[in-house]
């Protein structure tokens, strides 16, 4: 366990607009919204902005902005990008400012990634140290792994193009305060695919006059585990995990269809279309041996995330400089997944780290659990990171 971050002259400088942000963090976490339906947020957080100065475009994605701030001559342009979008998990952590949307929480803690974001966004704008260009981004509908890309169909980059782009994620499980970081291939691509199993229905007690599907998909279930087996190199890491199979309603009777759905996750684009190759491939033969048809469907996907390597480097000096060398860490891949990767492939210069959200508590229990909860240490030390690499990538020159 490292030892406690000390506080940097920059991290003194944020501490008066801790209670101002924990208590908008809150405020978010009590009131979320899913997807492309980030309404309240959006229209607060373009409100907060306007306020403190920036020019705002909204309607990226439908609720995503740009907000931009210039300050002097410099010609230099860097991007910060947060996500404002929750899941529709029941919140189960008994917090006080505790979801008041029934099914609908703050369970990634992207209520918390928006709040350090602002509360940079607010020091910048009063204190200006910098010369050229900032761009925050504020992007809906990450947890449905495409506000990222819908963003960029609108013409994000062709209108606010960026030399160097940065993002962060919080970490249950690692300590408060620590910023991890990896280069390369981050975060796995991700493929959500269906399944449809079509055979012949009939009665439960004469199954030869039927074509059952739902064979067809137990035995489907089991082949789809020989990919990663027996097609994948050991050494490169893939999942096919099948997270929904569904078929029939009664005891005595073989159904028409069966369906099932499988995410998949690879960190190589080679890997990942290997995988969805097999996919089809064992599907399709599989219900053919059981006279049954098979339709495959790729409902979405978004690609690896891949760290430019010196945006990495940038990124761990600049907080090595806030909380000391002591606090910041080499850390693996990761196989979960996150749309700042279009990002990221759209624009190769820039990087995602993550800070530790503690080990305790609603602050330690896993992402997408309804007992977890974004834990407010952060919001200083995640604001602080966005501040130096926005004073270091545009100091003034000369």
């Amino acid at each position: 366990m490292p030892p406690p971050v000390t506080a940097s002259p920059l991290l003194k400088a944020l501490a008066p607009l801790r209670e101002e942000f924990v208590a908008l963090r809150h405020d978010l976490h009590t009131h979320p919204e899913l997807g492309f339906a980030e309404k309240r947020t959006s229209d607060i957080v373009a409100t907060k902005l306007q306020d403190w100065g920036y020019t705002i475009e909204r309607g990226f994605a439908g609720t995503g902005l740009v907000a931009t701030l210039r300050q002097g001559a410099g010609g230099k342009v860097i991007g910060l990008r947060a996500e404002m979008d929750a899941l529709p998990i029941l919140e189960k952590s008994g917090v006080a400012w505790q979801s008041a949307q029934e099914g609908v929480s703050h369970m990634c803690g992207h209520d918390g990634h928006t709040t350090m974001l602002l509360c940079a966004a607010k020091y910048l704008a009063e204190k200006r140290p910098f010369d050229g260009t900032l761009h925050l981004i504020f992007q809906p509908a990450e947890e449905l792994l495409c506000g990222g890309s819908r963003m960029i169909d609108d013409g994000l980059f062709a209108k606010y193009p960026c030399d160097i782009l940065f993002a962060q994620h919080n970490m249950p499980g690692f300590p408060s305060g620590n910023f991890y970081f990896h280069k390369s291939a981050a975060m796995a691509s991700s493929d959500t695919v269906k399944i449809t199993i079509a055979g012949k229905g009939g009665h439960g007690a004469m199954p030869q006059k039927a074509k059952d599907p739902v064979l067809a998909c137990a035995q489907l279930v089991m082949a789809l585990q020989s990919i990663v087996s027996r097609n994948i190199d050991p050494f490169a890491p893939a999942v096919v995990t099948i997270g929904a199979l569904n078929a029939g309603s009664a005891a005595n009777v073989i159904p028409e269809k069966g369906m099932l759905l499988l995410t998949v996750r690879t960190m190589t684009a080679d890997v990942r279309q290997r995988v969805l190759d097999r996919i089809s491939a064992i599907a399709t033969h599989t219900a053919e041996t059981f006279e049954c048809a098979a339709t495959i469907e790729h409902l979405n996907g978004s690609p690896v995330l891949n760290n430019n390597a010196r945006a990495i480097d940038f990124a761990r000096a600049t907080a090595q400089d806030i909380v000391g060398a002591d606090h910041c860490h080499d850390c693996p891949p990761f196989m979960g997944s996150e749309d700042f990767a279009f990002m990221l492939e759209a624009h190769p210069n820039g990087c995602y780290w993550f800070i530790g959200n503690g080990t305790e508590g609603c602050n330690g229990v896993p992402l997408h659990n309804g007992g977890f909860d974004f834990n407010d240490d952060n919001i200083l030390p995640g604001a602080a990171l966005f501040v130096g690499l926005v004073e270091r990538y545009l100091a003034p020159q000369g």
